[in-house]
């Protein structure tokens, strides 16, 4: 759901999501156990928007490059020294089997993940009644209020996942807790906030947070102006 586009195309809609996986990023380094502990000046390799921005917000000392590729090819660049790390999605790992390959989990304190981030979601046609309840068979509650929350979060802010915006929402004794996080581009400034509410409240209040946001950080933020 974290590379889902927060408006459907007509006649589309997405109401069923399955129960969410491990939300965090993983940290990925043949030799470095984690963030802190990369030397000075050194390479990480990362395409995410957000996790640059992130990275170089508390690390500005580093070097960026460009990382594409699926897993193996990630790794292998690392083993050829074109980065001495790289960031995954901890619930991409767990799919695939290999939760071996994280050197550590960043606590979402430290690196607050993408929206969506770990939640598979099942687009249908809004008129294919007998699909839909097939769906709500396997669809899970906690998940979809949490993630409806973050992603009213971002369709106030950008309504895609092209810019250095991260959200999450947690649930726990009836509350449902929202962080959002926006920040430039080039990491030299970080804006976040946070709220509570009934979990029924969730888009409202992930609409509240997005426009909050807005306010402190005026016209261009997210564009780096």
């Amino acid at each position: 759901m974290k590379d889902m586009p927060t408006i459907q195309p007509d006649g589309l809609v997405i109401d069923c999501y399955l129960p969410r996986e491990d939300v965090r990023d993983a940290f990925v380094s043949p030799h470095v156990g984690g963030i802190d502990e990369l030397p000075q000046g050194a390479v990480v390799g990362s395409s995410s928007l957000r996790r640059r921005a992130q990275l170089l917000h508390r690390r500005p000392d580093l070097q960026l490059v460009e990382f594409r590729g699926n897993v193996q090819t990630r790794l292998r660049k690392l083993d050829e020294g074109v980065a001495v790390a790289t960031f995954l999605a901890m619930a991409g790992l767990s799919r695939l089997g290999l939760p071996g390959v994280a050197r550590s989990a960043i606590d979402p304190d430290q690196m607050l993940p993408a929206v969506a981030q770990g939640c598979i979601g099942v687009e249908r046609r809004l008129n294919d009644g007998a699909t839909g309840a097939l769906l709500a068979a396997i669809g899970d509650q906690d998940s979809a209020l949490r993630v409806t929350a973050e992603r009213a979060f971002l369709a106030r802010l950008d309504r895609s996942c092209q810019t250095p915006i991260a959200g999450l929402a947690e649930i726990s004794g009836g509350e449902l807790r929202l962080r959002g996080e926006i920040l430039r581009p080039d990491g030299s400034q970080s804006l976040a906030a946070e709220c509570r509410g009934p979990v029924g409240d969730g888009p409202a209040m992930g609409d509240d947070l997005a426009r909050e946001l807005l306010g402190r950080a005026g016209p261009g933020f997210l564009a780096g102006h």
